[in-house]
């Protein structure tokens, strides 16, 4: 008899986006005649940078021709992204990370849910709460979690951000082994800064854990005195993976490429307690189980690192950032206590009420989609997150139907 795993029966019975999705298809459905505007999940809307659409079809005329021609490349990713990768986004800022370090992939999403593969079945897991599903729900297919009991997963330790805190969770007040953080935060958007980031990495050193660094929206800093990367702190390419994502740096969504930096000097342990460089396990697994990313959106991600796709990448941030302002303004002088929104393409709003009430208040009564905060874990209820990833147009009359819909 052929059985199943039975881990997935442990899932919540609607990922967060799907049961959105289910929602918005039923509203449009009744009312064909309403423009819905999407400012809840965080895909891009804007077309890729013009260095990028450049390098693509270079790469794709490569294809046409038997001289030129690609097939499998390096499953860890061309040498040339991979030189870029690491001299622009870490060597620049002094963390030393080296090409041979990077591993290219189709998407951080993937990566954080994969690479627990190389790691034992019985690690005490530490997830921010609230937190991106993604981390939570691998974890439960995996086994590493108890059954779904009163809004939380048992077996899970749970790092509350609350207001109190700023959103950026106190450490555990027991031993844990692999360590989830996100900054600058989704669905938060808040920000680490270098000492907090520094407390982390002494608090894995001491306890001989790993840090699962989620760096996806670092292009969206712009205070200068934060860390833009775990690898400037001291001590972290010991206990650190950080993943980072073309997505929402330079609307990749469509595209998809992403990388993964394992530093060669990171290990985990054995159950007698012999150290293993996890470079070496993940480069076994990825080279086992993945063929690569495309050789023309390669060039297409190299393209960014030029200085012309660096001015564009900036432009392009900016432009959302812009939108956060405004959604951030308009948001406070409704009344309502924000963060996020600096720093960050997500504004998370106390809405005072149910999260899913205010949702349904929203797509009823302005035709604008959030995300329910409850969505992302107990200490989201009560939240929404709004997204800047839209055009400035309809994000300004976005906030004009929101105004109109929670005053009346």
């Amino acid at each position: 008899m052929i059985q199943i795993n039975e881990n997935y029966l442990k899932l919540q019975s609607s990922y967060l986006f799907s049961d959105i999705a289910k929602r918005v298809a039923a509203f449009a459905a009744l009312h064909p005649d309403r423009q819905i505007i999407r400012l809840g999940i965080g895909d891009v809307t804007r077309a890729l940078p013009h260095a990028c659409i450049a390098a693509l079809h270079r790469a794709v005329d490569e294809m046409s021709a038997d001289s030129t021609f690609r097939g499998y490349g390096p499953e860890q990713g061309y040498e040339f992204l991979r030189e870029a990768i690491a001299r622009n986004d870490f060597q620049a800022l002094g963390a030393d990370i080296h090409p041979d370090e990077v591993f290219v992939s189709d998407g951080a999403k993937c990566d954080t849910g994969n690479i627990l593969e190389i790691f034992s079945s019985d690690l005490k897991i530490a997830v921010p709460d609230p937190v991106y599903p993604v981390y939570v729900d691998t974890n439960v297919m995996a086994g590493r979690t108890g059954v779904w009991n009163n809004g939380r997963y048992e077996g899970l330790v749970y790092l509350e951000a609350t207001d109190a805190n700023g959103y950026v969770p106190a450490l555990p007040t027991e031993p844990v082994d692999l360590i989830y953080l996100c900054f600058p935060n989704n669905p938060t958007g808040a920000t680490a800064t270098r000492e907090q980031l520094s407390e982390w990495v002494a608090y894995a050193r001491a306890n001989k854990a790993l840090i699962l660094y989620d760096a996806a929206y670092v292009a969206f800093i712009r205070d200068k005195s934060l860390p833009r990367s775990i690898y400037e702190i001291e001590g972290a390419r010991d206990v650190a993976i950080e993943f980072r994502s073309f997505s929402k740096t330079a609307g990749f969504t469509g595209t998809r490429c992403a990388y993964t930096i394992i530093p060669k000097s990171c290990v985990a342990y054995d159950g007698p307690g012999n150290a293993h460089d996890l470079h070496s396990l993940w480069n076994r697994r990825h080279t086992t189980k993945f063929n690569g990313v495309s050789y023309p959106v390669q060039r297409a991600a190299e393209a960014i690192y030029s200085d012309e796709g660096k001015e564009q990448v900036k432009e392009l941030t900016d432009y959302y950032l812009r939108n956060a302002s405004l959604i951030l303004e308009k948001m406070r002088g409704l009344g309502y206590t924000c963060a996020g929104g600096e720093d960050s393409p997500y504004i998370w709003v106390n809405t005072r009420t149910d999260s899913w009430d205010f949702f349904d208040l929203l797509l009823e009564k302005a035709a604008v989609v959030c995300t329910p905060g409850s969505g992302f874990g107990a200490c989201g209820q009560g939240y929404i997150r709004l997204s800047a990833f839209n055009q400035f147009e309809q994000v300004e009359i976005a906030m004009e139907r929101m105004a109109e819909a929670v005053r009346k």
